[in-house]
């Protein structure tokens, strides 16, 4: 058996998986286990449980009630994807807003977000990538910024007026907001200690009294000097399972990787998988294609971290449809639901 991931055929259902739920009853189980059983647990330790975004049409029937979105006998899309939200929130006790990363939110996009779901719930942010990029990639949607240096790369100011302040009414409900750096190349920080020193003079400049996680994928900078610089501002280090990164589990075990009283993963890929193989692979995310066994370990591992240490800010795990094929799933069989 293979210790990242085994194969199962592409036609399997979540019913004849090991430690997976029959579909229709996924969403009851596990509100259920969040609410009373072993979620409950980890809410009482300071845990939060949860996916990265929720628009999916593949968890239709599964956390989903189909016929909630229909209009005159179909789907409607929009319906779905501007509602959806609040019957993921009875689910589900917080979601990573993987959108913040491609736009500033806007005061009335938040403030739909937040209208959706209970207090006690967690919206959680990617920050936008506005901050995040060092230098533009040629896609599209830079337009003629492609192939640019960013010359709002670690712009403080920028975060806390254009990010910040249209989340602060909201405040209650916001829970822990990510930098994801995408992988540095020689000639964005010719040493990676120069990274560490540019975001060691960013965070020094944010509003403390935030949640702020860092998520890297360069596996060269995960070393003391970059664990202890987190420290410092008591900012979470990101564990997060991607293409060339180290497993969670291997990063967990570094020295000093758990920089504050808080922990944040990101379960989002096999290492060694790129994104684009993961999306052909595992669209339409109606189901668990591939176990991984290694980063539901590392994933399990994490929970009883915060029965045994209970955290005093929330901690928190998301995981992705492109680990295994059905995100939902994956947390069930991590909490022991079948």
């Amino acid at each position: 058996m293979n210790v990242e991931g085994t194969d199962l055929p592409s036609s399997a259902h979540a019913a004849n998986l090991p430690a997976i739920l029959p579909r229709a009853s996924t969403a009851s189980a596990l509100a259920e286990a969040l609410a009373r059983g072993t979620g409950a647990q980890a809410r009482e330790h300071n845990l939060f449980l949860g996916t990265s975004s929720w628009k999916y049409e593949g968890w239709l029937g599964q956390i989903y009630d189909e016929q909630r979105y229909h209009f005159r006998g179909n789907l409607s899309q929009k319906r779905f994807e501007s509602t959806c939200l609040e019957e993921y929130a009875g689910v589900f006790p917080t979601v990573c807003v993987d959108a913040g990363y491609y736009r500033f939110p806007s005061e009335s996009y938040l403030a739909g977000l937040a209208a959706q779901v209970p207090e006690g719930f967690r919206l959680c942010f990617k920050v936008t990538d506005e901050i995040t990029v060092k230098k533009f990639p040629r896609l599209d949607r830079f337009g003629d910024r492609g192939g640019r240096d960013n010359g709002n790369f670690l712009n403080a100011q920028l975060f806390t007026d254009a990010f910040l302040a249209p989340l602060a009414p909201h405040r209650a409900k916001a829970g822990l907001l990510m930098f994801e750096f995408s992988a540095f190349h020689p000639s964005h920080f010719p040493r990676g200690r120069d990274f560490v020193a540019a975001l060691d003079q960013f965070l020094g400049q944010l509003p403390p009294d935030w949640s702020y996680g860092v998520e890297v994928r360069n596996a060269s900078l995960l070393r003391t000097e970059y664990f202890d610089m987190l420290r410092r501002h008591r900012v979470a280090h990101v564990f997060n399972s991607w293409t060339k990164m180290p497993p969670v589990g291997e990063q967990m075990q570094m020295p000093g990787a758990f920089t504050t009283n808080f922990f944040a993963a990101r379960f989002l890929l096999r290492p060694g998988r790129a994104y684009q193989q993961a999306v052909e692979k595992f669209s339409p995310y109606r189901e668990t294609q591939e176990i991984n066994l290694e980063a539901r370990e590392a994933l399990k591992s994490l929970v009883r971290r915060s029965e045994q240490t209970p955290t005093k800010r929330p901690s928190y795990i998301f995981v992705n449809n492109r680990l295994e094929g059905n995100s939902p799933n994956t947390i069930a069989a991590a909490l022991g639901i079948s």
